[in-house]
């Protein structure tokens, strides 16, 4: 099938100056619901290649951050930039076209059909050719059968969504996400309700999204243990403010972790309080 038109790299480009210009740049957002400041100056880079977690307590502005880089919310103030140009005045389907995929914490699929045909429908949507889906479905089937087997979904790909297990649905939604082949790829607890087999598929796909710099990756999870193995940079959020940036070893030893979110009596534990938000 045609493939979608290639998006702008970004893995060896710079800016006028000479800096590396990254895939996601959030400057000093701002989100408020009835006077309670969601989000506040929140400033965050995400490079190709990068795979970053976004952790915090519950209610630390996760999800409200996630809404706003993906259009759902208009934040008060700042701005969010995809490979250098401001994406947080436009529309959902217009900011998903630009590049960015998103999994939620309850998946979102097409219950009625069947797992095969919602990445068929997906693959056919990201190379924009939705509007034509009976002069491709065929070829759109074959290439959802491969994607299916990458996260070990191939023994599901005649089920109907609708009778998924929470963490199986949850695989199928992640599919429909890289078939938009996105630039920035956003994920919301990947590995929640997932078996250890499972949540080991779909990490090796995250690796591999990440892993020739032509895709960044944002991504929030309760679990420490997948956050400190996987992610290679952690920003943690506070009341809607970000408290700490750095990598895994990092965040485990700064105070103002341990005390938000860690806890205090084990320092270097990786398990923290369960992320439900």
């Amino acid at each position: 099938m045609n493939a979608p038109a290639a998006a702008p790299r970004i893995g060896g480009s710079a800016d006028r100056a000479g800096a590396r210009v990254p895939v996601l740049a959030v400057r000093e957002l701002s989100k408020a619901f009835d006077g309670v400041q969601a989000l506040h100056d929140v400033t965050f880079d995400v490079h190709a290649g990068e795979r970053v977690a976004l952790i915090g307590p519950n209610g630390a502005g996760k999800t409200t951050c996630f809404n706003v880089i993906d259009g759902q919310l208009r934040p008060d103030h700042g701005s969010v930039q995809l490979d250098g140009r401001r994406i947080d005045n436009l529309a959902p389907q217009s900011i998903a076209h630009r590049g960015v995929g998103r999994t939620f914490q309850v998946a979102a699929t097409f219950p009625s059909m069947t797992v095969r045909e919602n990445v068929a429908v997906a693959l056919l949507a990201g190379a924009r050719r939705d509007g034509a889906l009976v002069g491709g479905i065929a070829d759109a089937l074959h290439d959802a059968d491969e994607a299916l087997e990458r996260l070990a979904l191939a023994d599901l790909r005649f089920a109907h969504c609708a009778s998924l297990a929470y963490g199986e649905a949850k695989r199928v939604e992640l599919a429909l996400a890289l078939a938009q082949r996105p630039r920035l790829l956003l994920m919301d607890e990947p590995t929640a309700g997932a078996g250890a087999a499972a949540r080991d598929a779909v990490l090796q796909v995250v690796h591999e999204v990440t892993r020739n710099a032509d895709a960044a990756v944002l991504f929030t999870e309760h679990d420490m243990d997948v956050v400190f193995a996987h992610a290679q940079r952690v920003i943690v959020l506070d009341r809607g403010s970000v408290i700490a940036t750095g990598t895994p070893d990092d965040i485990r030893r700064d105070a103002r972790v341990q005390k938000a979110y860690l806890g205090t009596d084990a320092p270097h534990a990786p398990h923290a309080p369960a992320d439900t938000r």
